[in-house]
Parts: structure tokens; C-alpha cells; sequence
């Protein structure tokens, strides 16, 4: 008797068990989420930081990092991203993305002393830093790149159509 009340209080209230079990899709699609966006993040990293030896880049590797995000969006619900990686923190990776190309655009070359040092030496080859600043320019690429379509994203999950409001 006291079950088939609290169906009713439920059903009537329309409050959810469990409101995260609702969000997002089927248990087959979490599964296989929570398997593989660590797997596309490291891979998305890995495209970024050797983009200049592999084929890629800091764009590729921001979007395959944005990809493993937005699995988790599709998967879990816009909640359940949002844990990972807030709005203001992917805003603030995007500033620091941009910031850097800036920062490497402007002081980057030989004549300025700033990072002249860091500059000179062109390592060896098959190594990180063995172009120059080219990996510090995928790096602010993969930055911007990612958590920017993280953001767009996660806004265009975010508008209520008119009828719902």
C-alpha cells in the first residue's frame, strides 16, 4: 500500500528516483562512454603535441578533445559535463589559448630577447621542440580550439525553445 502511494506522490509531482539515471541516454551508451572519453582526451592531447612530426595539430587535437567532451554531454546530459569542465573554466582555457598564441606570435621570433633563449636551439630531431615554437602554437590552438566548441556547444544545448518558456 505504502509503494503504490509513494508511484502516486511521484508520478504526481513528477520527481524522479533518481534524477541523474534520467539525464541522457540508454546504459549501453554510458558504458561505452565512460570507456572511451579518457581514451579520445589522451589522443586528442597526443594529436596536439605532435602535431608538427604526425599529421594534426592544435586543431585536430582541440577538436577530438572537444569531441570527448561533447560524448559526455550526448551520453549523460548537459549536467554531467558541466562537473568535468565548467563554462567559466572552458571561457578561461579559450582566453589563455588565445593569450598564448598572442604572447608566442609576438616575442617568438629571434630579435627579442624575451624568449630568445628558449628559441635558439632547435633540439633534435623527432623530439617535442624540434621546430621552434611551432608545438607552443599547437598547444595555444588545441587551448582555444577545444574548450571554444565546448562552449558553443554546451550554449546551443542551453536555449529553450519558446514554446517551453
Amino acid at each position: 500500500m505504502k509503494n503504490k502511494t509513494n508511484n502516486k506522490i511521484k508520478h504526481k509531482t513528477k520527481i524522479p528516483d533518481n534524477p541523474q539515471a534520467e539525464q541522457g541516454m540508454s546504459i549501453i551508451v554510458k558504458t561505452v562512454t565512460r570507456l572511451t572519453v579518457g581514451v579520445l582526451f589522451v589522443y586528442g592531447i597526443n594529436v596536439a603535441l605532435h602535431g608538427h612530426i604526425i599529421p594534426g595539430g592544435g586543431f585536430a587535437g582541440g577538436a577530438i578533445i572537444a569531441l570527448s567532451l561533447l560524448n559526455l554531454v550526448l551520453a549523460f546530459g548537459r549536467d554531467a559535463a558541466l562537473e568535468k569542465l565548467s563554462q567559466t573554466w572552458a571561457i578561461i582555457f579559450t582566453t589563455l589559448g588565445l593569450l598564448l598564441f598572442m604572447v608566442v606570435g609576438l616575442f617568438g621570433n629571434n630579435n627579442i630577447p624575451i624568449l630568445a633563449n628558449f628559441f635558439q636551439d632547435k633540439g633534435s630531431i623527432l623530439s617535442l621542440f624540434c621546430i621552434g615554437n611551432i608545438p607552443l602554437l599547437n598547444i595555444a590552438v588545441c587551448l582555444q580550439v577545444g574548450a571554444g566548441i565546448f562552449v558553443i556547444f554546451i550554449y546551443l544545448v542551453s536555449i529553450k525553445p519558446e514554446a517551453d518558456k
